[in-house]
């Protein structure tokens, strides 16, 4: 059998923290959408508990009844102060930067700015579901142009798509998910400047959801749009969010480039009553101070990655993990098994593990189940057990 990996030096990992009557204690969705007797390994929450620096900062600001409004630029300097040691990146501007509800609150509120009615919207299928939904639900068009060869951008197609877009003179915009939810792909510097260059050249706006920034594997050093050459008009929006699971603490970061500065003057007061004030104080707190629990929490995922592929070609080596190098997330391609489209329906009612299906992340993702690695080694292994015996 597989062995579970070892422990790693340093800060214990949060991934190993909790076990599994602890976390059906929880009342948010990952654990209270199926009934009891289902593993839940499918929407993007951690099973892991808060980094101590965010505890103690809202904890602070409890006690001092400090539950207002959010204000002041602590966020944006937090971010930028990251940026700078993770990245190496010194150009994130605090005063080109705006406090948004959540990340996809923050890509409608971005869209909305560079891009009207019936405008189409592209992205790099299969990609993150609710990409479809939101620009949909604020009328424009969703324009795909799949991944290609390695899951990655296919620069020719994108260029394409980009001159069909604009070719009646109209506004167009690329929603890039970088990293790319759900592939783990993670856009090299080169990849990005040619997106820039494309965009430049047929009037593209770039609006970039960069909420997997935090989290890479080893050895994998992500880019920020805005950083590349070109990017001068872009469009980010950036948050502690999944690097330190606080989805539930509502607050992003809209960022632009120079060129866009204009554009993000033009968005509406109202959009800063949407985050939450603690929120924004726990995010900032991740930022400035959790970076040694992420270290802990990336050496986790690290080896997570590794214990699936395992497990995967020990059990099921039908099963074809794509290599993911960002996200908690593992993509993986089912189509061999015969399962049909949906073989997340499979698994849940044979096997009583829940997966994410692939149908709703659009061209590509027929065939594929998305697997959620933030968990500890135990619950990893028994999820996939139960996908074997979902087979057997």
């Amino acid at each position: 059998m597989t062995s579970i990996p070892h422990d790693t030096p340093g800060e214990p990992d949060p991934l190993r923290a909790l076990g599994l009557e602890q976390l059906r204690c929880r009342t948010s969705m990952k654990w209270r959408t199926y009934p009891e007797d289902v593993l839940p390994l499918w929407v993007a929450e951690m099973d892991v508990p808060l980094a101590e620096p965010v505890v103690r900062a809202v904890t602070d600001a409890l006690a001092l009844g400090d539950t207002g409004y959010p204000a002041g630029t602590a966020y944006a300097e937090a971010l930028a102060g990251f940026a700078a040691k993770r990245w190496n990146w010194s150009g994130l501007a605090v005063e080109r930067t705006a406090i948004v509800p959540d990340v996809m609150l923050g890509v409608v509120e971005m869209l909305k700015l560079v891009t009207g009615p019936g405008d189409p919207v592209i992205v790099n299928a299969p990609v993150y579901p609710p990409f479809y939904q939101f620009v949909t639900h604020m009328d424009r068009r969703v324009v795909e142009a799949p991944l290609g060869a390695g899951l990655r951008i296919d620069l020719d197609l994108l260029a394409e798509t980009f001159r069909e877009a604009t070719a009646d003179g109209g506004r167009a915009a690329f929603l890039l998910c970088s990293p790319h939810n759900p592939t783990g792909t993670v856009h090299t510097a080169a990849e990005l400047a040619a997106v820039a260059d494309l965009a430049e050249r047929y009037g593209v706006r770039v609006v970039a959801d960069e909420i997997h920034a935090p989290v890479v594997a080893p050895g994998v050093t992500f880019v920020p749009y805005l950083s590349v050459p070109g990017a001068e008009r872009g469009l980010s929006l950036m948050s502690a969010s999944k690097g330190w699971n606080l989805a539930g603490l509502k607050a992003a970061l809209a960022l632009v480039g120079p060129g866009a500065a204009a554009d993000l003057a033009r968005l509406p007061e109202e959009v800063s009553h949407g985050p939450s004030h603690l929120g924004v104080i726990a995010h900032t707190a991740a930022l400035n101070d959790g970076t040694g629990w992420l270290d802990a929490l990336l050496a986790g995922l690290d080896a997570n990655r590794r214990l699936l592929t395992a497990l995967l070609a020990e059990q099921l080596p039908e099963i074809r993990p794509c290599p993911a190098e960002a996200t908690y997330l593992a993509w993986l391609d089912c189509r061999a098994l015969g399962l049909g489209d949906d073989p997340a329906a499979v698994f849940l009612d044979r096997g009583r593990v829940a997966l994410s299906s692939g149908l709703p992340f659009g061209t590509g993702g027929g065939g594929h189940v998305r697997l959620n690695l933030a968990t500890s080694p135990e619950i990893l292994t028994e999820g996939v057990r139960r996908m074997a015996a979902a087979l057997a």
